[in-house]
């Protein structure tokens, strides 16, 4: 039924829970389900209480951190690693945790979890579902810094094009602009959980282990920062290109404009002096068309004169 079920003892080892109770005979046992398992359902609502068992088989959460009795219900969200899926559409994984018991519910992979199962299996688990909570934040966090930064780093390759007006808008800009929104949606109310899971005075979460979360929680705050720069600097460069491109449409307007007042008056003695009628001037003057062709090129020469004179020039 469980992807995994360990009992986790003060030292840092762990074995497999051999029975379904509960609880183990360790310091604590640590359940950890697929949200798609048909039994977790039926499970939660036998084992916990009607309120953290709902919390742990919703289908939509968001991050939160809400104290219930002696335990404590914790929503989080992480980086999406998993292959073919977007990084920003962050993943979450469901947690209800008393001092004796720890429970993580997951519906995609999550990278974190895995490392510390991984290290429980390796003799290195944490001693205390404090220690598991402040090391799964740790690892969610460092995660979601690492992204910002690769994000920042695409932003400034951004403002570095700009210094040539001519580089078209990046095809890269308009889904980073979206991936920055998408992630500041999951992080701002995350931030808030963290910071409320640090203020908690409780036995479950102790002094040094509350301040170590409290710093993750600033982390958090800074990522939150960053993302609202890096969407207004995105906006910015967004807008300069358009701006850019704006400005080259302009030129080329000026300039077929000119040239549509200097060849309007041209055009219109060449269709003059096209019409197929008895009376044109010139029909028996082999001159005639020398003397027109010089006549355009001086109205030219006086159009581009006249222009110059109105600065349009």
């Amino acid at each position: 039924m469980a992807i995994c079920v360990y009992d986790i003892f003060e030292d840092g080892t762990a074995r497999a829970a051999d029975d379904a109770a509960l609880t183990g005979k360790g310091a604590y046992r640590w359940w950890h389900f697929d949200l798609g398992e048909p039994e977790l359902e039926p499970w939660a609502r036998a084992n916990l209480h009607e309120v953290p068992a709902g919390s742990l088989v919703q289908s939509q959460t968001r991050p939160r951190c809400d104290r219930f009795r002696e335990g404590l219900i914790l929503n989080l969200r992480g980086i999406n690693m998993n292959e073919g899926m977007d990084a920003d559409e962050m993943i979450s994984i469901r947690m209800f945790v008393r001092e004796d018991v720890l429970i993580t519910v997951r519906r995609n992979k999550v990278f974190a979890i895995n490392e510390i199962r991984e290290a429980v299996e390796q003799g290195q688990a944490p001693q205390s579902p404090a220690h598991f909570l402040e090391r799964l934040v740790g690892k969610l966090t460092d995660r979601v810094q690492s992204h910002v930064l690769s994000i920042d780093a695409l932003a400034e390759t951004f403002e570095d094009a700009l210094e040539d007006k001519e580089i078209p808008m990046p095809r890269e800009l308009p889904e980073s602009r979206r991936a920055v929104i998408r992630l500041r949606r999951y992080l701002d109310p995350q931030r808030v959980a963290l910071a409320r899971l640090a203020e908690l005075e409780m036995p479950l979460i102790p002094g040094e282990i509350a301040l170590k979360l409290r710093e993750r929680a600033i982390q958090a705050l800074i990522s939150v920062e960053e993302l609202d720069e890096l969407r207004d600097r995105m906006v910015s460069v967004q807008d300069e290109h358009d701006a850019n491109v704006a400005q080259r449409q302009a030129r080329h307007g000026y300039v077929l404009s000119v040239a549509a007042a200097v060849f309007l008056p041209l055009g219109f003695l060449t269709g003059l002096f096209g019409v197929n009628v008895a009376g044109m001037p010139g029909v028996d003057n082999p001159a005639a068309f020398t003397l027109l062709c010089l006549g355009m090129a001086a109205l030219a020469v006086l159009m581009v004169a006249i222009l110059r004179l109105v600065r349009w020039l």
